[in-house]
């Protein structure tokens, strides 16, 4: 879905320009990889998030430039790292303990990974760990004027997340397609080279004035109330799958001074007369599709995934629900069956049915999260395995990837404070390394916008005192 320039690969989403890729969403540019979320010019990688230019990475995320690093979070320029945080230009370290070449190699050798049992040890280790070094307000850099998170090379892009190269847009998201995007607002999906694009979703390419259109793009222009009008059209309203058309209203053909005269008069109508949903919420000319004429159901799209709500909450908001389907299939194998270490696995194992280990413990919570309770080792996936030396997954891939997606921060900001306390932090859990010149041995004044829950135990730093400690 929504791929493109795809060699070799196997349920991927939102990606371009990849090959031997597998179970990953929104990936460009990556070669032998799997189980990952975006990712940018990556080779070998596995369990990452948020990673660019980094060869063979195993469940790190954040980092860049960065090779033969494992369970690490925001490096730059780092190699040969184990349970590394917030290292630059660094080798040979160990959770961020330097090591001779030696023993770092020997450390790694009995670590074990090829382990199921001591790789789970040390990903909790690592977890643990990580909630003891600061993070900076925000994901981005080289903006001028921006609110939001992961934002990057942008200017005046307030209250957005996931873009690159904006300029002048608000309320946007997942725009990170080069050449980038201009002068938009509400607008989700994806860029590439799009100018005054309002209210809609899954539009790009060398594209300008969308108005409510959903999968329109490549030189499309003055599109209002379209679906699937992909290619090269221009002066359309309200019409499904047209290519290479002008002037068109409901699909039928018009005059240029036909469609002038009329456009206004449906305008017109659709505020005198507009649809009422089952819940009374008007949507006149200027609102996006009415949620409950969707084809589908509040479970089954992304929005689950950033907004995730009970079947109770979507049904008193009036929109649907799917249930899961009965799975009576039963397995070949449970997931506390399969070997520990991978050399043990044997060649049989791809045409076995696995019990997913969410489902097992509880099927109800599993079905949340969409758990197929069986799923198959694809014979790719498991040279995969062989080839990097990791052990067998217990879960399915959606609970896999319902498992990555925790570490992404909610498409939300909360006001604080920065975490600074003069030589440590507020919590007393982090003690700086230096001392920070704009605040000394003061609690740091600074505060932001962050999308870093109060609640959440992650400390935040402003920029200025991250940067003192990281650099």
């Amino acid at each position: 879905m929504n791929c493109a320039d795809l060699k070799n690969c196997y349920l991927v989403f939102n990606a371009g320009s990849n090959e031997n890729c597998y179970y990953s969403v929104g990936i460009e540019r990556c070669k032998d990889c799997m189980d990952n979320l975006y990712l940018d010019s990556c080779e070998l990688c596995y369990g990452c998030f948020r990673c660019s230019k980094c060869y063979y990475a195993i469940f790190s995320s954040e980092c860049e430039n960065s090779n033969n690093i494992y369970f690490s979070k925001d490096l730059r320029g780092c190699s040969d790292c184990f349970g590394c945080v917030s290292l630059r230009n660094k080798r040979y370290y160990i959770f961020n303990k330097p090591y001779l070449q030696e023993d770092y190699l020997r450390q790694l050798k009995n670590f074990n990974l090829e382990s199921y049992t001591k790789a789970v040890c040390l990903y909790n280790k690592f977890q643990e760990s990580i909630i003891k070094f600061p993070n900076k307000y925000f994901h981005g850099s080289h903006n001028i004027n921006v609110s939001g998170d992961y934002i990057y090379n942008s200017k005046n892009v307030i209250n957005s997340f996931f873009i690159e190269d904006a300029e002048n847009c608000k309320h946007c998201y997942g725009l990170i397609s080069k050449p980038g995007v201009k002068d938009c607002y509400d607008y989700s999906i994806w860029g590439d080279g799009t100018e005054l694009i309002y209210d809609s979703c899954q539009v790009g390419i060398n594209s300008s004035r969308l108005k409510f259109n959903i999968f329109s793009f490549s030189s499309c222009q003055n599109l209002e109330y379209c679906i699937m009008c992909p290619i090269s059209n221009e002066n359309l309203f309200a019409c499904v799958g047209l290519h290479n058309k002008q002037y068109c209203i409901l699909n039928k053909q018009y005059t240029k001074e036909e469609y002038e005269a009329l456009v206004p008069k449906i305008i017109e109508h659709m505020n005198s007369m507009p649809y009422v949903d089952k819940k009374g919420r008007v949507y006149k000319y200027g609102e996006f599709f009415p949620v409950e004429l969707s084809p589908f159901s509040y479970n089954e799209t992304v929005a689950q995934e950033y907004f995730p709500l009970s079947k109770k909450e979507v049904e008193e908001k009036g929109y649907s629900w799917k249930d899961q389907e009965e799975r009576t299939l039963e397995p070949d194998i449970s997931w506390k069956g399969l070997p520990d270490h991978i050399k043990d696995v044997k060649d049989d194992i791809i045409s076995k049915a696995i019990l997913c280990q969410a489902w097992d413990e509880d099927s109800e919570k599993a079905s949340q999260h969409n758990c197929t309770k069986l799923y198959k080792i694809i014979p790719q996936e498991l040279e995969f395995y062989r080839k990097m030396n990791l052990p067998l997954p217990r879960l399915c891939p959606n609970c896999r990837h319902y498992q990555r997606i925790k570490q992404r921060n909610p498409l939300k900001l909360w006001h604080r404070k920065c975490q600074c306390a003069g030589n440590h932090s507020d919590n007393k859990v982090y003690q700086n390394t230096i001392e920070h010149p704009h605040h000394k041995q003061e609690h740091c004044p600074n505060e932001f916008e962050t999308s870093y829950a109060s609640e959440k135990p992650e400390i935040v730093y402003c920029e200025k005192c991250y940067l003192a400690e990281v650099v």
